[in-house]
C-alpha cells in the first residue's frame, strides 16, 4: 500500500460528492497525470492510501487519456466525467477503492450514461453501490435529467447485482456487441428517493 502526504485531509477540490462511507473526487487534468503516472504520484495527489490491488479493472491508460482529453476540451465540465472513490476508514484514514463517473454531460434527450468499478479486494462491501447511488443524486439534482442508463456484460453477476440494487431495469441491448443496457428514469429514481432531500455534498454540476 503507498500512503500519501497529509492522507488525513479531506479533499478540496470542487463537487466532491459525500456519502455516508465514500468521497467522490472529480478528476482534474493534474490528477489524470498522477494516475498515468503511478500509484505513488497519484496517492500524493489525492492525499490517500493506495492498495496494491490498484486500478479497479477497465480503469486502464487509454480510459484515463480519454478523460484527460475530453477535460482538456472542457475544463468546466470535471464533474460529468470521472471520480476517484476514496472511503473514509478512520478519522485519519482515507484509501482509494475504485473510480466511478459519468460517461459525459446530459444529452439533448437528457440521457446521461455511469460507469463504476471497486478494487478486488473491496467488492461485495456495498461500495459500489453506494457510489452509484451519489452519482445518481446528484445527476437527478440537474433538472434536464430525465434517465442514466448503464452498460454491462451478462456474464458480470456482481455488475448486475449493483445496477438492481440502485433501481435500475434492463431495457436490451448496448452500444457494443455483447452488451447490456439498465436504464432509470427519473420517475422511477423519485418513486424510491425523496429529490426534497437534496443531492449528496457538493457543488451543484453545470451544464
Amino acid at each position: 500500500m503507498i500512503t500519501g502526504s497529509n492522507a488525513s485531509m479531506a479533499s478540496d477540490i470542487p463537487r466532491t460528492i459525500v456519502t455516508e462511507r465514500l468521497e467522490l473526487i472529480p478528476a482534474t487534468p493534474d490528477l489524470i497525470r498522477a494516475a498515468l503516472e503511478d500509484e505513488h504520484a497519484l496517492a500524493q495527489a489525492l492525499k490517500v492510501s493506495v492498495p496494491a490491488t490498484w486500478p479497479p479493472e477497465y480503469l486502464d491508460s487509454p480510459a484515463l487519456e480519454f478523460v484527460r482529453n475530453r477535460l482538456a476540451e472542457e475544463p468546466s465540465q470535471s464533474g460529468w466525467w470521472l471520480y476517484f472513490v476514496v472511503v473514509r476508514e478512520a478519522a485519519l484514514d482515507r484509501t482509494l477503492i475504485g473510480s466511478a463517473g459519468y460517461k459525459g454531460r446530459p444529452s439533448a434527450d437528457g440521457t446521461i450514461e455511469v460507469g463504476y468499478g471497486t478494487v478486488r479486494d473491496r467488492h461485495r462491501q456495498g461500495y459500489a453501490s453506494e457510489a452509484v447511488l451519489g452519482l445518481l443524486a446528484r445527476a437527478f439534482a440537474v433538472p434536464v435529467v430525465v434517465r442514466v442508463i448503464a452498460e454491462t456484460y451478462p456474464e458480470l453477476a456482481g455488475s448486475i447485482g449493483v445496477l438492481r440494487k440502485c433501481g435500475f431495469r434492463l431495457i436490451g441491448d448496448g452500444s457494443e456487441p455483447g452488451v447490456i443496457r439498465f436504464e432509470l428514469t427519473r420517475t422511477e429514481y423519485a418513486s424510491t428517493v425523496t429529490l426534497a432531500s437534496g443531492p449528496p455534498a457538493g457543488e451543484p454540476l453545470s451544464l
